[in-house]
């Protein structure tokens, strides 16, 4: 059985790709981001959850996309920058990637395998699609982009 341990991603400042294994342990919520979105301040929900539970064992990670409305038009350099400028964000981002389609990261094929949508549609439908994955690797839940951060504390309580 596939776990999230299995799966690596790249920084968001380049570099070797980062194993997600090194998360083992820890409740992780991973979200498609983007920049340019009606639901981009979610960013400072995230960076919350990250604060209030980072020392219990939560990881955020952060993956933004440019697959919905072209809303992540950004380099590297300029969604860091945004992110940090914006909403003070310091848990761990990657570089951009796809999450559906022929191109869709592996993670994000996993993802979406272990958690389908509505009407079990596979595919993420809009930016900050949201994935709560247990200390074991497993996803739990799927959050759609209108569930704010703050909505999902609850079950991130559990899992800790």
């Amino acid at each position: 059985m596939t776990t999230v341990y299995a799966f690596s991603a790249e920084p968001l400042g380049g570099g070797a790709p980062v194993s997600l294994e090194q998360y083992a342990g820890k409740v992780l919520l991973i979200v498609n981001t983007a920049s340019e979105c009606g639901f981009t301040p979610q960013y400072a929900g995230l960076q919350k959850l990250h604060d209030q539970y980072a020392a219990r064992g939560l990881a955020v990670l952060g993956f933004p996309c440019n697959q919905f409305g072209k809303q992540e038009p950004g380099d590297a350099s300029q969604i860091g920058a945004f992110c940090e400028k914006n909403f003070g964000v310091t848990f761990p981002m990657f570089a951009k990637i796809d999450v559906n389609g022929a191109h869709a990261h592996p993670l994000y094929q996993w993802l979406t395998e272990e958690a389908p949508g509505v009407l079990g549609l596979e595919r993420v439908k809009w930016n900050f699609t949201k994935f709560l994955v247990d200390r074991n690797g497993n996803v739990v839940k799927r959050y759609a982009p209108v569930t704010k951060p703050d909505a999902i504390a609850a079950d991130i309580e559990k899992l800790l």
